[in-house]
C-alpha cells in the first residue's frame, strides 16, 4: 500500500532529523524507515496503544529485519516518573541492548517524554524514534528533543535534551482517541498561532470546528504547520536559551494547575488551556495585547471544548509557589510568555503576583 506523506526536517546539523507526516505510516512506511536506524528496537508503549498499533508496527519491523522487544509502561501522567525510566533501563540491560540499540516511543506524550529520557541516559545516549500517537505529541512534544519525568513538586524538573533521529506522525492514530485527548492537542494547536503566526490564527479561527472533528485534511494541515514553527524555532534555539522559551506559552501557570491536582484531574492541553487565557489576560493587563485580541483568543480557546479560566478554589499562595518552582524560573523571578500581538510573543521576568491573579479574575 502507498500511503503519501509530508516530510518535514528539524535543522540541527548533525542532529538534525526528519518528521514524517501522513495517515496509515505506521503500517506501510515505519518499518522500512526505522531500519536504516538501526537492526534491534525496544519498543516503549503502554497496553492500550500497543494493542491498538504494537501489531502493524512490530509486523513492519519484522519486514524490514528489525528485531525487537517491548516494555509496556503503566498509563497516565502519575506514572510519568524516575521509576518508569528505570523500568526501561533494566529491560535494556537485561536483553544486553548496545549503543547501537534504538528505542521506538510509541504512544502519546508521556510515553514520549519518559523513553526520551531512557535514551537520553542508557549509556549516555541512544538513538530514540518518536512515534506520537495523540494530536499533542504529534504537534508538540514528539519535536524538539525535550525529554524528562516529574516530581512530586514540579513537572518535568528531571530530564534532558536529547533529539529523536525520526519522528512518525501517523494522523491516523488520532481517529481512536478520546475526546478529550483531541481538544487538549487542539491547545498546543492554538498555541503556535497565539505565539508565532498571526495568519495560522486566522486559519484556526475559520476552522476550529473541523480540527476538533478530526476533518482529515484540517489536521494534516495543522499537523504540518505546527511542526513547522516548532521546528523552526527548536532550530534557532535547541537549549531554550532564548526564543525557544515562547513555546512555554500558557505553560508557566498550566504545570502549575497540574502540579496541585497531582497530574490526574486535567489532561495537559486542558491545563495548558487555562493558562494561555490567563497569560493573553496578562499580556492585556500588561497592555501588550489589544483588548479585541485577548477575546479572540479566549472566544477561540472556548470555541475549541476547552476552559478558559483558572479552576475554581485553587489557593493562590500555593499556585504562586508552585509557579516559583517551575523550571523556567530565573534568578528567583518567574517568567512569563506574553503577548505582544496575537503572531508575537516574548518572555518577562517583571510580572508581579498581584498582575497574575487580577488577569485570573478578568476570566471570570
Amino acid at each position: 500500500m502507498t500511503v503519501r506523506s509530508f516530510t518535514g526536517r528539524v535543522e540541527l546539523g548533525e542532529r538534525s532529523y526528519e518528521i514524517q507526516i501522513g495517515d496509515g505510516l505506521i503500517g506501510a512506511k515505519a518499518g522500512g524507515l526505522i531500519a536504516r536506524l538501526g537492526r534491534r528496537a525496544m519498543i516503549v508503549s503502554n497496553r492500550r496503544v500497543f494493542g491498538l498499533y504494537g501489531g502493524k508496527l512490530a509486523e513492519g519491523l519484522e519486514k524490514a529485519g528489525v528485531r525487537w522487544e517491548k516494555t509496556l509502561l503503566a498509563e497516565g501522567e502519575r506514572y510519568k516518573t524516575i521509576e518508569s525510566v528505570m523500568e526501561i533501563h533494566d529491560r535494556l540491560i537485561e536483553g544486553k541492548f548496545g549503543r547501537d540499540g534504538l528505542l521506538i516511543a510509541l504512544g502519546g506524550g508521556v510515553v514520549g517524554d519518559i523513553a526520551g529520557f531512557a535514551a537520553a541516559t542508557y549509556m549516555r545516549g541512544v538513538k530514540i524514534v518518536q512515534v506520537p500517537t495523540t494530536l499533542l505529541s504529534q504537534v508538540d512534544s514528539s519535536v524538539g528533543g525535550k525529554t524528562g519525568v516529574n516530581h512530586p513538586l514540579g513537572k518535568n524538573m528531571i530530564g534532558a535534551f536529547h533529539q529523536p533521529s525520526l519522528v512518525i506522525a501517523d494522523t491516523g492514530t488520532l481517529a481512536t482517541l478520546p475526546k478529550k485527548e483531541i481538544l487538549g492537542g487542539a491547545a498546543e494547536i492554538i498555541k503556535y498561532g497565539c505565539i508565532a503566526s498571526a495568519g495560522f490564527f486566522r486559519y484556526l479561527e475559520k476552522n476550529i470546528e473541523k480540527l476538533v472533528g478530526l476533518d482529515s485534511a484540517t489536521v494534516k494541515y495543522a499537523v504540518r504547520k505546527s511542526c513547522a514553527i516548532k521546528a523552526e524555532v527548536v532550530a534557532g534555539d535547541e537549549r531554550e536559551a532564548g526564543r525557544r522559551a515562547i513555546l512555554n506559552f500558557g505553560h508557566t501557570i498550566g504545570h502549575a494547575v497540574e502540579a496541585l491536582t497531582g497530574y490526574n484531574k486535567y489532561v495537559h492541553g486542558h491545563a495548558v488551556a487555562m493558562g494561555m487565557a490567563a497569560a493573553a489576560a496578562l499580556s492585556a493587563l500588561k497592555g501588550t495585547l489589544k483588548e479585541k485580541e485577548f477575546e479572540r483568543i479566549t472566544s477561540l480557546i472556548r470555541r475549541a471544548g476547552l476552559p478558559a479560566r483558572l479552576p475554581k478554589g485553587l489557593d493562590e499562595d500555593s499556585l504562586w509557589n508552585a509557579m516559583e518552582r517551575d523550571k523556567k524560573a530565573k534568578e528567583g523571578a518567574v517568567r512569563f510568555v506574553l503577548l505582544e500581538g496575537i503572531g508575537n510573543s516574548g518572555v518577562r521576568a517583571d510580572v508581579m503576583r498581584e498582575e497574575v491573579f487580577a488577569a485570573a479574575r478578568m476570566l471570570g
